[in-house]
């Protein structure tokens, strides 16, 4: 499903990558052992990707890309800028495909399939590492939270005894929430209902992964 692009992160032109550039950056993702793993748990269960399932596009709207039953992954590449942002949109929509491969009822129209699938895309494919939430300025102070923190020590800083935590679940649940929100088939209230009526059965669901990488 189409990931949105979130505000901007870095002050340098947003002309982003040439599809051929992008089409580099997506063959340097497929040989990262993530894409790997998922590719090769996919074709175990039956579903083989043909040549054209990952494609670099030009896309008009805000998202950097997404996964359309019966194409493939598309990337947008006019919204990449470095191999990181095309690594997370491949890992992310990898983990959509690999939910549809193995539930042959999945429907994308149902807010409750949607958010699980994203719950699980937003927990496993490391969306929500603290290095990328800094970099959108979404890292906030939590003081001493006990469930769900990362814990960052930064060593060489002038107080290398100062820790930062952030709450990995807000950042799952604020980027399931936009893109079950951009589903025309979900309300605001009905995508908010259907992520808190499937939060922890999907999020403790890590397949194909033995635990969240």
């Amino acid at each position: 499903m189409e990931q949105e692009a979130e505000a901007p992160r870095r002050s340098i032109c947003d002309s982003g990558a040439t599809v051929e550039e992008c089409e580099k950056m997506i063959s340097k993702s497929l040989r990262s052992p993530m894409a790997k793993f998922l590719i090769e748990n996919m074709e175990k269960s039956g579903c083989r990707l043909g040549n054209n399932f990952f494609e670099a596009i030009n896309c008009e709207n805000q998202v950097t890309g997404g996964y359309i039953k019966g194409e493939g992954i598309k990337v947008c590449s006019n919204h990449m800028l470095l191999q990181d942002d095309v690594n997370q949109v491949v890992f992310h929509e990898l983990i959509h495909a690999y939910d549809e491969c193995r539930a042959a009822n999945l429907d994308w129209s149902n807010c409750a399939h949607h958010a699980c699938s994203e719950i699980r895309a937003g927990h496993l494919s490391g969306d929500c590492h603290y290095k990328r939430e800094f970099l959108r300025g979404n890292m906030k102070l939590r003081g001493h939270e006990q469930l769900q923190l990362w814990f960052l020590n930064r060593p060489g800083s002038v107080d290398d005894q100062s820790h930062t935590w952030v709450k990995l679940v807000d950042c799952v649940k604020r980027r399931v929430m936009k893109s079950v929100m951009a589903n025309p088939h979900c309300s605001g209230a009905a995508a908010k209902d259907a992520m808190d009526a499937v939060w922890d059965t999907c999020y403790n669901d890590t397949q194909p992964f033995d635990r969240a990488p």
